[in-house]
């Protein structure tokens, strides 16, 4: 399998009301990239929610009592804090300048996603409200457009237990499912696979990330070109929620 991880680089700054599909086809083309079957379009979070205008105002926030400690507790801004517990269900740990939560959407993750990179002084981008809802109308128009059977995934950067740095993940997706179930087959050795199950989306996020970038690259859409498990899993109703582990499988809270 070779696999091409295509930028596009003209994309422009997204703004409330903005047509994502159109823009993503139309920079394409611009740059001469053709919208191809079993291509696999990622997007960041950030485009879709200003495209959304799913938009924190931080300095229009009045920070609760709650808040008010914890960003004494953090080291984070008071603002800040209380637009994070606006967004989560559950406050699971703090830390210096991180609080991990638990979102409205059932993610495990730092500050409830909430990003202030790439958006302008004093405004933040919490999580779309419904990524694979959002990932749905994308590649909606995009193959109503172009004709085209396509996947869409939206990514958001996040950390994990035990290891430093972030990377890459899934937090919405739409065309094919999020999740590998490959139990049954069978290893070099002749064994057969009796848990395994590969998270092919947040794989697929992760790859992305590398073009995409984490500052001011200015590549919010990246097409991943050439996976050939594209037509096992191509599934029109599937969704990010199998990448959830239940609650009373998580033993890092």
């Amino acid at each position: 399998m070779c696999v091409n991880i295509i930028g596009i680089k003209k994309i422009p700054l997204i703004k409330e009301g903005d047509n994502l599909a159109e823009i993503i086809i139309n920079n394409a083309d611009d740059e001469g990239i053709e919208i191809c079957n079993e291509d696999i379009i990622v997007i960041a979070e950030t485009a879709v929610a200003k495209a959304e205008g799913n938009v924190i105002d931080l300095k229009s926030l009045n920070p609760s009592q709650n808040a008010m400690e914890i960003s004494k507790k953090t080291g984070k801004n008071a603002n800040l804090v209380e637009a994070i517990i606006r967004e989560s269900t559950d406050i699971i740990k703090l830390g210096p300048n991180f609080i991990i939560c638990e979102t409205k959407h059932g993610f495990i993750c730092a500050n409830a996603g909430i990003d202030e990179s790439n958006i302008e002084h004093g405004f933040a981008t919490p999580i779309p409200t419904n990524p694979d809802k959002s990932a749905d109308q994308i590649r909606k128009k995009i193959e109503t457009l172009t004709e085209k059977d396509v996947a869409v995934i939206i990514s958001d950067t996040q950390g994990r237990p035990f290891r430093e740095g972030a990377v890459g993940v899934a937090i919405g997706i739409s065309g094919m499912e999020s999740l590998w179930n490959q139990e049954g087959k069978l290893d070099l050795y002749g064994r057969e696979l009796q848990t395994t199950q590969t998270a092919v989306s947040d794989e697929l996020a992760s790859a992305a990330s590398i073009v995409m970038g984490q500052a001011s690259e200015g590549i919010p859409v990246v097409i991943i070109r050439g996976v050939d498990y594209f037509k096992i899993l191509r599934n029109n109703s599937a969704n990010s929620k199998p990448l959830l582990r239940p609650k009373e499988y998580d033993v890092f809270r």
